[in-house]
């Protein structure tokens, strides 16, 4: 038996108008296999990469599917699937291939070990917002920065939806926030966000801001999202032996390493903590404690309803007008 699935696709590497809604078969869940009934689809910047044909690898055409970050209910599990039930809450766990497993659907085929339980008490719209933005932010800070009360954490494109979480992941630590942002007009809400204080690329130098804020020592973790030379620039904005992670690629060309030693650099990917059972587990029980102590709370900048409206949303996302998290309701 076979289910009729209204699917984003894209043919051809392109802007937000290669990508088309068309109808899709699934299939009953093979083993180990769970259909999810899609409620909201929370937008990622790799996933423009991998339509513009710049992600990390190219998107297999024609017929690529896009998109990491779902909420939905299970619908119904294949054999051997002991986790979920129909009925169930859950989460993508942005831990599959884009262009074999993309979520940006009504309804999708999952392996299980692609989903996890979507924190209780939590709106489909809101829970689409979290997983991949924050669980980056907590493990490239948390995990892999191991960011302590005190430190101060430089973070930069703060406005994105990692950026945002970022910030509240680093408060939540007991740490000091400083953000940057290209243009002055996000400034104050990322200071009411949580940021202990936010820099304006475009009017300020980044590297002397960070240092008067820091009394001259330096940020002692730093979280990019640029890339490219960028980051070997940033390298002076840090404190001796801090810890500097890289974790995007919005800046043309290769990642240049620092040349002020001693710092520890760290390449970041989600699949660190997504990609084993207990790497997910850690992850899902710091957001759910996050979002029910209100510690954690995901910026929407939009909601755009229906498959359809995908190329705006991608519009929006490329013009970098937005702060926090693009959502789509199918």
């Amino acid at each position: 038996m076979t289910t009729t699935a209204r699917t984003v696709l894209f043919h051809e590497i392109g802007g937000p108008e290669v990508l088309t809604v068309e109808e899709t078969e699934l299939p009953d869940p093979a083993p180990g296999e769970v259909l999810v009934k899609v409620e909201a689809l929370g937008l990622n910047r790799a996933e423009a990469m991998l339509r513009a044909g710049t992600y990390f690898y190219q998107p297999t055409l024609p017929g690529s599917r896009n998109g990491y970050e779902a909420a939905g209910e299970v619908v119904a599990v294949g054999a051997g699937v002991t986790a979920f039930a129909p009925g169930d809450p859950v989460l993508a766990a942005a831990n599959h291939h884009l262009s074999t497993h993309g979520v940006y659907a009504d309804l999708v085929l999952l392996p299980e070990t692609s989903l996890v339980p979507r924190p209780a008490g939590v709106d489909a719209v809101t829970a689409a917002a979290v997983w991949l933005t924050y669980t980056t932010a907590y493990g490239a800070l948390i995990e892999r920065a191991g960011t302590a009360a005190g430190d101060h954490v430089l973070i930069t494109g703060a406005s994105s939806g990692v950026g945002t979480a970022a910030i509240q992941v680093a408060r939540r630590a007991g740490a000091i926030p400083i953000a940057t942002t290209r243009t002055e007009a996000k400034r104050q809400a990322l200071l009411d966000l949580g940021a202990e204080h936010v820099i304006v690329s475009e009017d300020e130098d980044v590297i002397k801001e960070t240092r008067r804020l820091t009394g001259g020592r330096g940020a002692e973790v730093v979280l990019d999202a640029i890339g490219g030379s960028y980051f070997r620039e940033l390298g002076a904005a840090a404190a001796a032996d801090a810890t500097m992670v890289s974790y995007g690629w919005l800046a043309d060309g290769p990642i240049e390493l620092p040349r002020n030693w001693p710092v520890t650099v760290h390449g970041y990917a989600n699949f660190i903590v997504t990609g084993n059972a207990e790497g997910r587990r850690r992850a899902a029980h710091y957001l759910a404690a996050g979002l029910a102590d209100g510690t954690l709370r995901p910026v929407i900048a939009e909601v755009y309803d229906g498959l359809d409206r995908m190329a705006d949303a991608h519009r929006l996302m490329e013009s970098n007008a937005h702060l926090g998290k693009i959502v789509v309701r199918p």
